[in-house]
């Protein structure tokens, strides 16, 4: 697992901070280790957290693909993955924290469902999951 670089979920995230940018959305930070799961951008002053889960490490339902090779490996890690997501969820929501997930293919896909999620969460008091 060490020789696994980040290099693939940079490139979404950073696909993601361009969105943030073209509209507008300000005051975001990147990589908060201070907060249980360390998301991957965080809106302070609205308590925000924002996780982009990569479709094959979190077990997306829609892309979703098994491994050939080591599936009772592939199988218990991502099933590790999710579990640590519910529980990191959890813990934040305790904090105060509101947590937005998406997968890795929504940013390609469709943006403007990203922000708009991101706009009502900023304007209104509501919990989103």
């Amino acid at each position: 697992m060490a020789a696994i670089r980040n290099k693939g979920n940079q490139t979404t995230e950073v696909a993601f901070s361009k969105l943030l940018r073209t509209n507008k959305i300000t005051g975001w930070r990147r990589h908060s280790r201070r907060l249980a799961g360390t998301p991957d951008f965080i809106l302070p002053k609205s308590k925000t957290a924002i996780f982009i889960d990569g479709c094959f490490w979190h077990g997306c339902p829609k892309c979703k693909t098994n491994p050939k090779t080591n599936a009772k490996y592939w199988k218990t890690k991502i099933a590790n993955n999710q579990k640590r997501d519910k529980e990191v969820k959890k813990q934040l929501v305790r904090e105060g924290w509101k947590v937005l997930r998406f997968w890795e293919h929504e940013i390609k896909r469709n943006p403007n469902r990203i922000i708009k999620k991101i706009f009502f969460n900023l304007f209104c008091k509501q919990v989103l999951t």
